[in-house]
């Protein structure tokens, strides 16, 4: 008996509080809006109507400091009640409430979008292993600096790349498609690559070789996809990450190029299967949208298997590095 007793007891508070909140919101709302009918259409408004309304709403605000429910909802009711009789004209419709609660989610939405955050799908493989097909990113479009949307004019600039940063940016050759890769040199650096090996300003980039063989499949499928390969560990300027490579494929060299001012040069971890600035060139610093963050999501949509084993859950929220 006294468990059922305490157990009602439990529910009943429960249900106490949640009226109290919900009455609370409203009598908050209530006495907003009143203010703000009385301020925008005082023109409008007979001084007398405005008396009893600024009365009213002041009493809603007394009622929710005193904490007695019965008493709220009665000032809630009898400001609503005035309202509806002589601000009708100009109280706001549920549904333009909603639209405009919309609108300013939507507009938040695209200012973080244009200014600070914006998601990436990883569509190739030329970021294996670091980055997969399917992978989803969060690119923060902060990291550098601001341009005006839509264009590559710069507003303001707080950093500049650095040997080891992943960068989403507009492909120089067709600025309408972006692209993500590594940044392995800096305005001024010499980049060359003999036997596979990176050279920056004339000295080997550190690397060690990682004894188990890799394998990886583009397609997901593996038949007629699927690529040996070997993983090395690369430091650049002390950030370690791993690269692979394809000794079947042959070695990719290229003779020494020097990264022009306000450029960088960017590579694939995926070194033999990566168009990068080895082929066409390296980036303009106006192009860079920024830098890669997190994986907030990742699946292999060419998987055959079901939906939910195609996720893969230990990529989630993965820092990007």
């Amino acid at each position: 008996m006294a468990t059922t007793e305490s157990g009602q007891g439990l529910a009943g508070w429960w249900r106490s509080r949640g009226a109290w909140s919900r009455a609370r919101a409203e009598g908050q709302h209530l006495a907003r809006e009143a203010r703000r009918v009385l301020r925008k259409k005082s023109y409008r408004i007979p001084e007398a109507t405005s008396s009893v309304v600024e009365a009213q709403a002041a009493g809603v605000d007394e009622a929710l400091k005193g904490g007695d429910l019965e008493q709220v909802r009665r000032a809630i009711g009898a400001l609503d009640d005035t309202m509806n009789e002589h601000l009708a004209f100009a109280r706001k419709s549920t549904l333009r409430e909603y639209a405009e609660s919309i609108g300013v989610a939507v507009a938040i939405a695209l200012l973080l979008r244009a200014f600070v955050v914006e998601a990436f799908q990883i569509p190739s493989g030329s970021m294996i292993p670091t980055l997969e097909i399917g992978d989803h990113i969060f690119v923060s479009k902060f990291a550098y600096g601001l341009s005006i949307p839509f264009t590559n004019t710069k507003i303001l600039q707080l950093a500049d790349p650095k040997r080891g940063d992943i960068i989403v940016f507009k492909y120089p050759l067709d600025t309408s498609t972006d692209y993500i890769k590594r940044v392995v040199g800096l305005p001024g650096d010499v980049i060359e690559m003999r036997q596979e090996e990176l050279y920056i300003n004339g000295k080997a980039v550190p690397r060690e070789r990682v004894a188990q063989p890799c394998h990886y499949s583009e397609s997901g499928h593996g038949a007629g996809d699927d690529h040996d390969c070997e993983t090395w560990i690369e430091s650049l300027d002390g950030r370690k990450h791993e690269t692979i490579q394809e000794p079947m494929r042959g070695p990719r060299d290229f003779e020494r190029k020097i990264v022009p001012p306000g450029n960088v040069f960017v590579m694939g971890d995926n070194r033999d299967n990566s168009s990068d600035s080895r082929v066409w060139g390296t980036v303009d610093r106006d192009l860079i949208k920024g830098k890669a963050l997190i994986v907030w999501w990742s699946r292999n949509a060419a998987d055959d298997a079901s939906f939910m084993k195609s996720v893969r859950w230990g990529r989630f929220f993965q820092v990007v590095r």
